[in-house]
């Protein structure tokens, strides 16, 4: 008997996937599906054979580890100094995110904290923990995206955001499993979020730990760790599908993604790893860390490479729990700048905004000539943020 992630719905679709086939049939028949269920069921391989059989049943795959991408401890702040507000131009805008839906999958939030008067806060707890923000990750993202001032002190990229959907996907202790993050992304579908920002990753190794601690050999615990990711993936791309049918509804959303910390350029220049999971899924905009030497701009030694756009994450100061500031760095805090440099997009755009256009436009804004003219292109991406004027 194993845990199982279980995609529905009602839509007549058709043209369900079979075991090992590739996943161009299955997105092509969600591209019909408006509202997707996630559930998950504990199953017999007898009873996983039926419930793959089921005429709503798009998806069936075992669940998995998620964890928090680890931040960098810079130190509590006493004061904000959030630098990437103005090196992404978001300081000069005069877009504020007014009018635009942003959904936190991440630790839950401090709703008590000053950066978060006048929003309009819709939370929901998938994590089985309280919405209460005990690892300060998901308050630290929010603040970035959509803060206001403190004491003067300017935290949020776009501080006109009216109404935030927070999904808490990760508990206390910023662990948590794919189903967490799928009902976390489903909600916010059903809640008609324009953009979701996500600082989270599936967690490989720990599931092959797990595996191997509960009596499995480790070749075999490998084996069905990796089972569990590839039918995490297509579950993951499954989503983002439907996701991509919304623009007919005109709710289709931006997911924006870390793309991971686990590269060590300080260590050999050539330790460079590939963005991760989920950052690495099908339309998903994936964010690269860059932080600020004097007037120069440089990749984070942690970033990793591959990702789509490039934003500051080095010495973020934002929100955290209890009323105070703290100053981290890694991808986690790159991502926030983007969702919120989207919100500002996705204003300027009005009616003709969609999840496509804004990622396109996020793109072909972004800029190289503040990098040195060698940078490799692989850790930039399509370049540097940028806000729209």
């Amino acid at each position: 008997m194993k845990n199982y992630v279980i995609l529905r719905s009602s839509a007549d679709a058709g043209g369900r996937l079979q075991p090992g086939l590739a996943g161009i049939r299955l997105f092509e028949s969600l591209r019909t599906t408006a509202r997707p269920e996630v559930t998950v069921e504990r199953l017999s391989e007898r009873e996983l054979a039926q419930a793959r059989k089921e005429p709503d049943v798009r998806l069936v795959t075992p669940t998995m580890p998620t964890r928090l991408i680890e931040p960098f401890d810079n130190g509590t702040a006493a004061a904000a100094d959030s630098w990437g507000i103005a090196a992404v131009g978001a300081d000069k805008s005069r877009f504020t995110g007014a009018g635009v839906t942003v959904c936190v999958l991440d630790t839950g939030i401090d709703a008590r904290h000053a950066a978060f008067n006048g929003v309009n806060l819709v939370t929901n707890d998938f994590s089985g923990d309280g919405i209460d923000d005990v690892v300060g990750h998901g308050t630290h993202c929010a603040g970035t995206i959509f803060g206001r001032d403190v004491n003067g002190q300017r935290i949020g990229v776009a501080r006109g955001v009216e109404n935030a959907l927070i999904g808490k996907v990760l508990g206390n202790d910023g662990s948590g499993s794919s189903e967490m993050l799928f009902n976390g992304m489903t909600w916010a579908l059903q809640q008609n979020a324009n953009i979701i920002s996500m600082s989270l990753g599936f967690d490989f190794p720990g599931l092959v730990e797990q595996l191997v601690g509960g009596g499995m050999p480790v070749a075999l615990a490998t084996s069905q760790a990796l089972e569990a990711y590839r039918g995490n993936l297509r579950m993951f791309d499954a989503i983002m599908a439907m996701m991509d049918a919304q623009g007919g509804l005109g709710v289709e959303p931006l997911v924006v993604a870390a793309a991971g910390n686990e590269s060590r350029r300080n260590e050999n220049a050539d330790f460079r790893i590939a963005v991760s999971l989920p950052a690495a899924a099908n339309d998903v905009v994936s964010v690269a860390a860059i932080g600020r030497r004097d007037s120069q701009f440089y990749v984070a030694d942690f970033s990793n490479s591959m990702a789509r756009i490039s934003a500051p994450g080095v010495d973020i100061t934002s929100a955290f729990p209890g009323g105070g500031f703290q100053t981290w760095s890694g991808t986690s805090m790159a991502c926030p700048h983007v969702a919120g440099v989207a919100a500002l997009w996705w204003e300027s755009l009005k009616e003709k905004a969609d999840g496509r256009t804004v990622a396109a436009k996020l793109s072909a804004s972004a800029r190289t000539e503040v990098f040195d003219a060698g940078i490799d292109g692989t850790d930039i991406g399509d370049g540097f943020l940028t806000a729209p004027e």
